[in-house]
């Protein structure tokens, strides 16, 4: 069990928050990577079944994150680019989760996510090394390689079943949270990869392989951090997987957000490439040792 959390210092939270950001934009900018803005307010969000994105009565939704603009803008030939950007989610507060948090975003154009996952390791040594935190205990060794695992081997030897393409999500997510997280390393990254291809309806499919998808994972100190994947290029499949989405929103009796066609048509142009979003609060929390989201944000939800 987890007591409250004892507030740290204004100036402490400022400071490690600070360290954080600076050490993010060197990493990516020594990587030849642009920072760009995309707006936050949205007329057509991607559609997806377990994101809720926060309407703005008469002007759209507040963006729970910039992916589809960002890869409009690869796709009209920005190179590869990054953004820390304010997102918002709806059902999500917890120790783990605000509404609204820091979300890195970026984009590898010619890059796979076997290339995106070597960049997501180093890019946390990177921040690690740049942050060193006092008061930090010293629970993670990021000297030792990252752990790689495809998620269904993690499945059939943690929850006693391996699943394929189309997975019940009801079950997938239980033994995710119930069975496979809680038995992942504490004291290192792991990287989990090639999800069953209906838990990644934005991503590219496995060649010879089309129950997976080109999808991973990164965890840090058993806290989930990232999802990344080689982004799928096909227009015409990505409408399909879109209008599932849609259904299955409308299940849920909530109403689907209409389609992005501006990011559909732009599609075509966007070849090969992977993107990868990374909680940046929540990497503050695994690196600096902290219990709650709000110790690295300049306030508590509750104090909002």
């Amino acid at each position: 069990m987890h007591g409250p959390a004892t507030p740290r210092p204004t100036r402490a939270r400022l400071a490690l928050r600070a360290r954080g950001l600076a050490a993010v934009r060197s990493f990516l900018d020594t990587h030849g990577s642009l920072e760009v803005e995309t707006p936050l307010l949205l007329r057509a969000p991607a559609p997806e079944r377990h994101i809720v994105a926060l309407p703005v009565p008469g002007a759209g939704y507040l963006a729970a994150s910039p992916e589809l603009q960002m890869k409009r803008l690869v796709a009209d030939g920005s190179g590869p680019i990054h953004q820390l950007s304010r997102s918002f989610r709806g059902g999500e507060l917890g120790r783990h989760h605000h509404p609204e948090f820091t979300i890195l975003e970026w984009y590898l154009p010619g890059a796979t996510y076997r290339e995106a996952m070597d960049q997501t390791e180093a890019l946390v040594r990177w921040v690690a090394a740049r942050l060193s935190p006092p008061d930090a205990p010293p629970r993670l060794d990021l000297d030792r390689p990252f752990e790689r695992h495809r998620i269904a081997d993690l499945f059939e030897r943690l929850a006693g079943w391996r699943p394929g393409a189309d997975v019940d999500d009801e079950r997938f997510a239980f033994d995710l949270v119930d069975k496979v997280e809680p038995a992942l390393p504490r004291d290192r990254g792991v990287l989990v990869h090639d999800y069953p291809a209906s838990q990644a309806s934005l991503a590219r499919l496995c060649p010879g392989d089309p129950a997976y998808a080109e999808r991973f994972e990164l965890y840090l100190g058993g806290l989930e951090l990232a999802n990344g994947f080689t982004e799928l290029a096909d227009a015409a499949e990505q409408r399909a997987r879109f209008e599932r989405e849609r259904t299955a929103i409308a299940a849920q009796g909530r109403e689907p957000y209409p389609l992005d066609e501006r990011f559909l048509a732009a599609l075509p142009r966007l070849g090969l490439c992977t993107g990868v979003a990374l909680g940046f609060d929540r990497l503050l929390m695994a690196l600096a040792g902290l219990d709650d989201i709000g110790e690295s944000t300049a306030f508590r939800w509750e104090e909002v």
